[in-house]
């Protein structure tokens, strides 16, 4: 059965990753170093992880199977569920995929290096009103495409 995972700590699409899920009838973890206000939907659990920089992402990692989406700002937190056979989704509703997961990561990688050089400043782009609507229908449209191939699957 499909789970959902989500790097809780800066994801700015928690509470629709709740409503979503709650409409499909699916477990979500929500997975973060810092105590997060339980919910009181049994299908959500809250994992606090150690406040190491890399917790939440391997404790995902080490859970995250087949058929599972993970919600992630994290390219490599996305590439290792990818190598998992699991999806990932940016919070602005953009999957990360196989084909493009190398990019992402070169790119992470080259701005990082900018930004300690001096290069480059700042972070990321601003998240949006049209971010949000877009990960909504996003995660409605993967999860609905996962939920098909599951009984599909069933019936082979």
């Amino acid at each position: 059965m499909l789970d959902i995972f989500v790097d809780a700590d800066a994801c700015p699409v928690k509470d629709e990753v709740l409503r979503v899920a709650e409409r499909h009838g699916l477990a979500v973890f929500l997975v973060s170093n810092a105590g997060m206000r339980p919910s009181r939907n049994p299908l959500v659990r809250n994992i606090v992880v150690p406040p190491d920089p890399d917790a939440a992402d391997d404790w995902i990692a080490g859970r995250i199977g087949p058929g599972d989406l993970c919600v992630t700002g994290d390219i490599p937190l996305a590439a290792r569920c990818l190598e998992r056979r699991a999806l990932a989704l940016h919070p602005n509703g953009k999957p990360y995929t196989g084909e493009s997961i190398g990019m992402a990561l070169a790119m992470r990688s080259l701005m990082q290096h900018l930004r300690e050089t001096g290069e480059a400043k700042g972070g990321g782009a601003v998240f949006t009103p049209r971010d949000r609507s877009h990960f909504l229908h996003s995660l409605d449209e993967t999860i609905r495409r996962l939920q098909r191939e599951e009984r599909g699957n069933e019936r082979s």
